[in-house]
């Protein structure tokens, strides 16, 4: 079985350890691509609050530049101006530090 890389797992701290503020940044990011049904919130597959070891964190997974580059890019800027930690997460589940040499597979490319 081949452990390719899946997701983004955005942790709401910095890169010097501080914990990130507004607490509730992560809702509001997920609020971009979720929808409003039966009336409440739905966040989207492509974009999503999770709780991993106890910590709310920030899922991307790669649909997102796919379907919606420009709100990747805007995603993926705030995380950068913010100094926030960001994983990728293998289809094992194991988190490495992102690098940018480590980009999950896009949905449509082929598996190797």
């Amino acid at each position: 079985m081949d452990n390719q890389p899946q997701r983004y797992i955005v942790e709401s701290v910095t890169k010097a350890g501080a914990r990130f503020r507004p607490s509730d940044w992560i809702d509001r990011i997920s609020s971009w691509d979720a929808t409003f049904s039966q009336h409440r919130l739905v966040y989207s597959q492509r974009m999503h609050p999770i709780m991993l070891d106890g910590q709310k964190m920030l899922a991307i997974e790669p649909e997102l530049k796919n379907a919606n580059r420009q709100m990747f890019d805007s995603v993926m800027q705030f995380i950068d101006r913010n100094n926030l930690k960001v994983y990728v997460q293998y289809a094992d589940g194991h988190l490495e530090d992102f690098d940018g040499d480590n980009e999950p597979a896009s949905p449509d490319s082929p598996i190797s």
